[in-house]
């Protein structure tokens, strides 16, 4: 197997001629795609990248994206995906904690003195070298490919290590029997590919199937609408708030979809109303799935030719076992509520640096995803709920922790309880109930505004109220789930 690189060298091999990569008028032959990956790691190669090296790519969904992370496999260097919209003090966490030699921008980034590149957003010239480098530098199949970075409900974000194997057999799992790719698919590529969702379902999938990958920067319905008619997609890819946005576009008839053949929806769940009207909106399937970035990232599937049931996850992807456990590890009931636990090729080697964590996640060699659901007497899963206090905000994963630390650095902020509120649109959005120090005063506008000057755009809360005081147990830790929404919040 060795470097998940190889895979873009043996299908340009076969598929040379054939479209990669589109965004806009920008088209990329698998060819063109293979020679400017390759410049690209001899480019990295003379900034003195080695392999094991982590290189880190700010990078939207652009062209350099791809060019950049294979480019950098090629090398043997470690990818550390990071979202454009993160602030500096985050992306400069994310570089320091994980060693990064260099990190790839498109616009000039915080780099933590650690030597940064902006490259072209359609080709990412500054790192490309006059000649590529001709093979990709052998990797053992349990050596990092990428460290994604994902929070958790307490301290600060951690880097799921996902190697070469991790990442090529769950690509190829779900190119081979989910979405069933072949030369001829153009895949819509919407979802951020600095999420393993995208990477995996995205990326990694149509470069082993010989697909096209449709880009778009950022997702705009219709936008999506026009590139999947002018492109003639036959799979879309997203999470359920694309699939609502895309349905409730005024004009969304007058495009012409009859070449999508499967929509697949991950990332949150689905609502069962959304998919009907999607379907039958548009004539296309969906299928819904669950995954983590921890599992590289797919785990269970409504699989394409088995009875598909709405609202279930489906059943295990091939070769990943599933179980559903207690606290004490101890296997639950057929029908009773348990925390998914997962064993399989694509389970991640640990978190970077914290083998603490990764013990705690990994304890038995079944990773515990913090994940509850029911299964059914056909082996159907169902999300019930999320053991972890993370905020599902449009398929953006909020972490209410790393949002009150942001909260309790304001001056006036004695208390605060970041929680999830239904929103008809994005599932969940963020809002925070604050106590206030005696004496001390803040507006509710003002406090969000702090917050959102120190956490990524989709972070901050929409809501913020001041209480007087926030529920407790009986050690004293808040109590998220017993926070009392103000009937006006929500509504707007």
């Amino acid at each position: 197997m060795g470097n998940l690189a190889q895979c873009l060298l043996d299908t340009s091999s076969k598929e040379g001629g054939r479209t990669a990569l589109r965004m806009g008028d920008s088209v990329l032959a698998y060819s063109e795609f293979r020679d400017a990956a390759q410049r690209v790691a001899a480019g990295l190669q003379a900034h003195d990248v080695a392999p094991g090296d982590r290189v880190g790519l700010v990078l939207p969904d652009v062209v350099s994206f791809p060019v950049a992370f294979y480019g950098a496999l090629m090398t043997g260097a470690t990818v550390v995906p990071m979202n454009p919209l993160l602030k500096a003090r985050e992306i400069e966490y994310y570089l320091e904690d994980s060693g990064a030699r260099l990190v790839v921008a498109t616009e000039a980034a915080a780099t933590a003195g650690i030597e940064a590149v902006t490259v072209d957003p359609v080709r990412p010239d500054a790192l490309m070298a006059a000649r590529g480098l001709p093979d990709a530098v052998g990797r053992a199949d349990d050596d990092n490919a990428v460290i994604l970075y994902t929070s958790g409900t307490t301290g600060r974000p951690k880097g799921a290590e996902l190697s070469h194997a991790n990442l090529s057999i769950n690509a190829r799992t779900v190119a081979e029997t989910l979405l069933e790719g072949t030369p001829d698919d153009v895949i819509m590529g919407c979802l951020p590919l600095f999420h393993a969702f995208g990477l995996t379902c995205g990326l990694n999938a149509a470069v082993l199937s010989g697909a096209s990958l449709a880009l778009i920067p950022r997702f705009d319905a219709a936008t999506v609408l026009s590139v999947i008619a002018r492109d003639r997609a036959t799979v879309f890819a997203g999470v359920p708030t694309m699939f609502s946005r895309m349905l409730d576009l005024p004009e969304a008839d007058r495009f012409d979809l009859t070449t999508l053949r499967l929509c697949v929806s991950g990332g949150a769940a689905m609502p069962t109303e959304v998919m009907r009207s999607f379907e039958q909106t548009f004539g296309c399937a969906v299928l819904e799935g669950y995954g983590l970035s921890e599992a590289s990232p797919v785990v269970t599937f409504n699989h394409p030719h088995a009875e598909r049931k709405s609202g279930s996850i489906g059943t295990p992807i091939r070769g990943v076992e599933t179980r559903l456990v207690d606290d004490s590890g101890k296997d639950v009931p057929r029908g009773e509520v348990g925390e998914i636990a997962v064993r399989g090729p694509n389970v991640m080697k640990g978190y970077w640096g914290k083998p603490g964590e990764t013990a705690t996640a990994i304890p038995d060699g079944w990773l515990r995803t913090g994940d509850l659901a029911k299964q059914d007497e056909d082996g159907y899963y169902a999300i019930v709920d999320r053991r972890k206090g993370m905020i599902n905000r449009g398929g953006e994963k909020v972490y209410p922790r790393e949002v009150e630390e942001a909260l309790y650095a304001h001056p006036a902020v004695a208390e605060a309880a970041v929680i999830g509120i239904p929103n008809p649109d994005l599932g969940e959005e963020v809002g925070a109930a604050v106590v206030l120090k005696p004496g001390a005063t803040a507006t509710a506008d003002e406090l969000r505004d702090w917050a959102k000057a120190r956490v990524a755009a989709y972070k901050y809360p929409r809501h913020v109220w001041l209480v007087k005081s926030l529920p407790m147990g009986p050690t004293g830790k808040i109590l998220h789930r017993a926070v009392e929404v103000p009937p006006d919040v929500g509504s707007h």
